[in-house]
């Protein structure tokens, strides 16, 4: 495994050429550094910020975060930064002080607080899913486009020699015309119960209010929405699908140079009022494109303790050893199992033991990539919003289609509709509590 990691070497710009480019906005600070704004001062942001600043050219200004409890980490490795815990606040004073943000709360408050950076001109890196809801995720992608900001979204998976070797040997034809494939993962951001008829004290440093954002108001309630569950519920996460859809759906959506879905349908479980289900099973139809074998073609989606049929995974000989997460692409010619961060496999093992096509790639940082490109002007980062944003959506159709078990809905790509289900459609964008409307 680890000898052929080491023989993958390729430039990147072979596997992505970004659709458009921004106007070149650079760094303004003195010593031409990216200032920085983060909103989040602990989990992934905390990843997120770590990883930026291993750029000898990012400097972090300001940190945003409703809970103040957080900001100590921040500061003992930042002792520089400026703190706030109204991320309007941020955005309204530090407007001249900074280039950049990174967008790493709660899924919910995504497209609020990054709609608001691109308002201001500011690059964006959003971290997955791009938005909670399907009319704010085109909404980052069209102004951000309009307003010609740098974007990129935290799939750092696809900047990974990993995904990125997958990529191009379904695009070299190793395994033939893709026929179907199946993506899946044993995680389960989901709860069986309704939430409590209880309030605790909320704790002191704490902002609820902030907290809940565009949602409705609601009790608190210690450790069930913060920190950490918040993926479970409805409101303010986006389930299994939302939180490793974006990652594990990128492979074969650049691979299979997929647009938007035909159609999703769900079969597993209904999600309660409250919470995500467990165990989703979610059909997608796509157009063929020239790596697909037919005029269409099926990716399904599995989590929790579903998984892809017990024929499939036979395909790759010992089912005891079928990896947690991943996705296997079942071609004319073979079969390609990528298991999630690791390196891809093909099958037969007896077919392709002599294999010597693998590419040769180059190493890719995804936040460096977000960094440089912000500098230098002349080209958007691999994972900008013009791809995430048709990626997200097709997640989000996902998570959306679970509460229709059953139903075939149809999706409206340019009039981000579902035509064929009114009450579906009436989901493509949520409701927003009064004072917090995006307009």
């Amino acid at each position: 495994m680890q000898s052929r990691r080491h023989f993958i070497r390729q430039s990147a710009a072979t596997l992505f050429a970004a659709p458009w480019v921004t106007t070149g906005m650079r760094a303004a600070s003195p010593n031409g550094k990216l200032r920085h704004a983060a909103f989040g001062a602990a989990g992934m942001s905390m990843a997120d910020m770590s990883a930026m600043s291993n750029h000898p050219m990012w400097e972090l200004v300001a940190v945003c975060d409703v809970d103040t409890r957080n900001f100590a980490n921040a500061q003992k490795k930042w002792p520089n930064i400026r703190v706030y815990q109204d991320w309007r606040e941020l955005l309204e004073k530090e407007a001249d002080n900074i280039d950049s943000v990174n967008v790493s709360t709660p899924d919910h408050m995504h497209g609020s607080i990054g709609l608001a950076a691109i308002a201001k001109g500011k690059h964006i890196y959003g971290q997955k899913p791009l938005a909670h809801n399907l009319w704010e995720c085109r909404q980052m992608v069209e102004r951000a486009r309009a307003k010609g900001v740098m974007s990129q979204m935290g799939i750092q998976i696809s900047s990974a020699f990993t995904e990125r070797h997958a990529v191009a040997l379904i695009q070299m034809g190793a395994i033939g015309k893709v026929k179907e494939a199946h993506t899946f993962s044993n995680k389960k951001w989901g709860d069986l119960e309704v939430r409590p008829a209880k309030s605790d004290p909320i704790p002191a440093g704490f902002d609820w209010d902030k907290w809940l954002g565009v949602a409705s108001e609601r009790s608190y309630i210690e450790k069930y929405d913060h920190p950490g569950n918040w993926r479970k519920r409805r409101d303010f996460g986006t389930g299994t699908l939302g939180d490793m859809g974006c990652h594990m759906f990128s492979g074969w959506f650049r691979s299979l140079d997929l647009a938007a879905p035909i159609s999703v349908k769900s079969t597993g479980p209904v999600p309660n009022k409250d919470n995500w289900a467990i165990n989703a099973v979610v059909e997608y139809t796509f157009k063929g494109t020239k790596y697909t074998a037919g005029d269409t073609v099926k990716v399904t989606w599995t989590d929790g303790d579903a998984r892809p049929p017990a024929e499939v995974m036979a395909l790759v000989g010992d089912v005891s050893k079928f990896p947690g997460q991943g996705t296997i692409y079942l071609g004319t010619e073979g079969v390609l199992l990528s298991p999630h961060g690791s390196t891809p496999l093909l099958y037969p093992r007896e077919k392709f033991a002599s294999f010597g096509a693998y590419p040769k790639l180059e190493p890719r940082d995804h936040w460096a990539d977000f960094i440089d490109c912000c500098l230098k002007g002349d080209k958007q980062p691999s994972a900008n919003f013009d791809y995430a944003g048709p990626l997200t959506e097709a997640v989000l159709l996902g998570c959306l289609a679970s509460a229709f078990p059953g139903e075939n809905l149809t999706w409206d790509a340019p009039g981000l509709k579902i035509p064929n289900n009114a009450a579906a459609d009436k989901m493509v964008r949520r409701d927003y509590r009064k004072g917090w409307e995006i307009v």
